[in-house]
């Protein structure tokens, strides 16, 4: 029966060290100091072989998985996994030192080192599956030339995936520095960015900005004849102008509806978009809910309360809504062309630029889009900074839609939410 992660945390130590057995040879062993380490057991040319996978809570279940599976991707090729490790010391020829291999490596230290999360460690090893593996993965890393990266570079970018093209490439590069940095590469032949693509055109999410074009929109949101729950979703995000991944992710045990200060959305810090470049802590984000978001909340309550996610999976109650049925809801309702276009994310623009115009304070605005601070003593500090005016801004808004929704003029929002 495979391992859960409640029985991985769960397990307690005893006098002697004892293993719980997950599935395809992972298993955890309990030492009786506490420590539990991840082991795999693997067979190769007949022979029994054990790798160490990492130590439990830095590893979770779900990255021991991973990572057994990468080991047991190896023995199918007839690589042994621990003779693999030693290659990266120097132990094999460098014909077998191929940047699959050495891009997998990056991949298990870097992860564990940077702290990344599970849904961007995947996304790394997946961009590299598809994408660099199948053309350049099983060639020598020292004898790859940057024309050959700037081929398969361009490749991806030619087929219309540009952003992925821009994330590969950094990704690559960034495999290179860590083989230079270890011997296994004697330079990074991965062009530069600029001497490869376009400069980029940015870009701001559709949004809407023009007040009297907000009402018809929250009005046609109210008469969307779609799942409840996402009637539910489309409602709240514009009374929180949260990220789009936070809202269709949020869980019922982030919500404190019978908060003393007042309702509150607590999303954790694993959850909140992070700076590797600055190397930013990652930190919680509190929002302040007003009237308006707590109704539709005990709304949806009855509904889902049962289960962990607010917008669960049609199919899957398990997981969490899909990542484009916002938006997908939102071009059944006609906002999808190139007049009044707006996307979910589109809504965190709209109340940016409208609280700003209506005089509210840049910091108390920023901080409640969650915009990670520059100075990087500040942004670790500044998680509840500003939240008796921001319970008092987000009631305001609140308040304001409800007044765009009815058609009413737009007035200016009161002075007395400033403060």
């Amino acid at each position: 029966m495979p391992l859960t992660d409640v029985a991985v945390k769960n397990a307690k130590p005893g006098e002697k060290p004892f293993k719980l057995k997950d599935e395809r040879g992972l298993f955890l062993l309990v030492n009786p100091n506490g420590s539990k380490w991840w082991r795999l057991r693997y067979w190769i040319n007949s022979k029994e072989g054990l790798l160490s996978l990492g130590v439990y809570p830095d590893v979770s279940l779900k990255m021991a998985r991973q990572r057994r599976d990468e080991a047991r991707l190896l023995v199918a090729q007839g690589i042994d996994p621990s003779s693999a490790r030693k290659a990266l010391k120097g132990k094999v020829a460098e014909d077998q030192m191929t940047f699959e291999r050495v891009a997998r490596q990056y991949y298990v230290e870097t992860s564990t080192a940077m702290e990344w999360s599970e849904g961007h460690a995947e996304t790394v090893i997946s961009r590299l599956e598809k994408n660099i593996f199948p053309w350049l993965g099983s060639k020598p890393i020292k004898s790859i030339q940057a024309e050959e990266w700037r081929t398969n570079l361009r490749r991806i970018y030619d087929r219309g995936s540009k952003e992925v093209a821009s994330r590969v490439r950094g990704i690559c590069s960034q495999v290179y520095d860590y083989a230079v940095d270890n011997n296994l590469a004697d330079a990074n032949p991965v062009p530069p960015r600029k001497r490869l693509f376009p400069p980029r055109v940015k870009k701001h999410f559709p949004t809407i900005l023009d007040p009297k074009k907000v009402g018809p929109l929250l009005r046609a949101i109210d008469g969307y004849e779609g799942q409840f729950e996402t009637v539910c979703a489309l409602k709240l995000a514009p009374l929180v102008f949260a990220r789009p991944f936070n809202i269709r992710a949020a869980e019922w045990s982030e919500f404190e509806l019978d908060n003393p200060e007042g309702p509150l959305w607590r999303i954790p810090a694993e959850k909140m978009k992070g700076d590797r470049r600055r190397k930013l802590t990652r930190i919680p984000h509190l929002i302040p809910l007003s009237t308006q978001a707590v109704a539709i909340l005990n709304e949806l309550l009855p509904l889902t309360g049962s289960t962990r996610f607010l917008f669960p999976g049609i199919k899957d109650k398990s997981k969490s809504m899909s990542e484009n049925t916002l938006n997908k809801a939102l071009g059944k309702l006609g906002y999808k062309g190139e007049v009044d276009n707006i996307c979910i994310h589109g809504l965190r623009h709209m109340a940016s630029t409208l609280l700003n115009e209506k005089g509210f304070r840049e910091a108390a605005v920023d901080r409640q889009l969650a915009h990670t601070d520059k100075d990087k003593i500040r942004a670790t500090y500044n998680h509840a900074e500003h939240l008796p005016e921001r319970r008092r801004m987000m009631q305001v808004w609140a308040d304001y839609l409800d007044s765009l929704k009815a058609d009413a003029k737009d007035t200016p929002i009161s002075q007395e939410a400033h403060g």
